[in-house]
């Protein structure tokens, strides 16, 4: 797996503690990118102190059931995945502006305790993600397109045609999870897919049931 300049080949490419960065409803995937926008104290040291060594972060997601923590301690889900600092930019207003591309995905073994103001945790790493070539030949195409542009047509939205026609499977499957508008479990769902074929059959399942509920909600409301 390749992000940025940087080849992960296998586990000892890898950190074995890494700090993270909980977020509800973010999705990193390998060989995705993500965006984002930093500002507070701790994150702004997490990123600092990134860039001063592997330049990778775990993102993950909070809990989003069951026991939740402190609200600025949150409980963390088990699997998150790693990203690597591959862009950034200061705002000169105290933000930094970053890119993340994604790595492998990880589990967390256990959070560190530690004197610096972000969190840090041991984790095992999904070597699979690092070797795998599974570029979705076994991903059905059509259903997903059509999922996706039934989405589209529902919520009077355009897309990119020439763009989507032109990714290859597993582009068109990680992009399209990542840019998807639903919640924490299901965008926890999309990151423990274990392959592109279960990803792109969770997103059209998530698709269709959110368009039914949304039918569903429109039919109540003419009643």
């Amino acid at each position: 797996m390749q992000a940025g300049n940087t080849v992960y080949r296998d586990l000892d490419d890898v950190p074995a503690v890494v700090p993270v960065f909980p977020l509800s409803g973010a999705l990193l995937l390998p060989g995705s990118q993500l965006p984002l926008n930093l500002f507070e104290p701790r994150y702004l040291a997490m990123f600092d102190a990134a860039l001063k060594g592997s330049r990778v972060i775990g993102m993950v997601q909070p809990v989003f059931s069951g026991e939740q923590g402190k609200p600025d301690r949150p409980n963390l889900c088990k699997i998150g995945c790693l990203g690597r600092i591959t862009a950034f930019s200061e705002t000169g207003d105290g933000r930094y502006l970053i890119t993340l591309e994604g790595i492998c995905r990880f589990r967390i073994i256990e959070e560190l305790s530690v004197t610096t103001p972000f969190r840090q945790c041991r984790i095992a790493p999904f070597a699979g993600d690092l070797a795998d070539k599974d570029e979705g030949a076994d991903v059905d195409r059509e259903q997903l397109l059509a999922a996706f542009r039934d989405y589209l047509e529902a919520n009077q939205l355009e897309a990119d045609w020439a763009s989507v026609n032109k990714a290859n499977n597993a582009a068109l499957v990680n992009a399209l999870s990542v840019m998807s508008p639903y919640g924490p479990a299901e965008k926890q769902a999309l990151l423990e897919a274990p392959d592109l074929k279960s990803r792109a059959e969770t997103l059209v399942a998530i698709t269709e049931m959110s368009l039914a509920r949304d039918n569903d909600d429109y039919a109540r409301t003419l009643q």
